[in-house]
């Protein structure tokens, strides 16, 4: 087993999965509610970047909490989708298979 090597394509594979990381920043993710009266963007990484509520949400405060849970998970499971593909595209290809390692890039 060439060890050297092996590390060498950890520390390939780790950069690799930052640079990754630091593409899906600028992956956006759009979500809205079924009458698009509240439309959340945020990117891949999950990090929320716009809210846009329409006013009739606002006269009623259980309803717009109840869009804002609704819509959010909506579009925090797309982004962790694409985050996943991703994320498992760049150690699938470049990771060499050592027992327990992938638990180090979840």
């Amino acid at each position: 087993m060439d060890l050297m090597g092996m590390m060498g394509k950890l520390k390939e594979t780790q950069q690799k999965i930052e640079d990754t990381k630091k593409r899906l920043d600028t992956v956006i993710i759009d979500e809205q509610s079924t009458d698009s009266l509240l439309k959340v963007t945020l990117t891949a990484n999950r990090t929320i970047k716009s809210i846009t509520i329409d006013d009739t949400l606002l006269e009623d405060k259980d309803q717009l909490e109840d869009y804002l849970i609704l819509v959010l998970n909506k579009a925090i499971e797309k982004a962790t989708n694409v985050n996943q593909i991703e994320l498992d595209a760049v150690t699938k290809m470049d990771m060499p298979m050592i027992p327990g390692m992938e638990d180090l890039f979840k």
